[in-house]
């Protein structure tokens, strides 16, 4: 996940415990997800969709924080 902002988010892993957070967040999500989809993890098609939905809107407020980092840094 945004791989241009790689160093970016190094940085922020050790200085922003929100980002820290909602980075955790989304990549438990999106293990959840997949786990879902395989099957490994019961699940309907309505609740699949609502965590996309829910890892989407993290992934928005994640790329806010590296775009205000950027612009601070820059």
């Amino acid at each position: 996940m945004f791989p241009e902002y790689r160093e970016l988010i190094t940085q922020l892993k050790i200085s922003d415990l929100n980002f820290v957070r909602l980075f955790e967040k989304h990549n438990a999500l999106d293990q959840k997800i997949r786990h879902m989809e395989a099957h490994i993890e019961p699940s309907t098609h309505e609740e699949i969709e609502h965590l996309k939905k829910e890892k989407l809107l993290l992934k928005d407020s994640l790329y806010s924080i590296l775009k205000k980092a950027e612009t601070a840094a820059g």
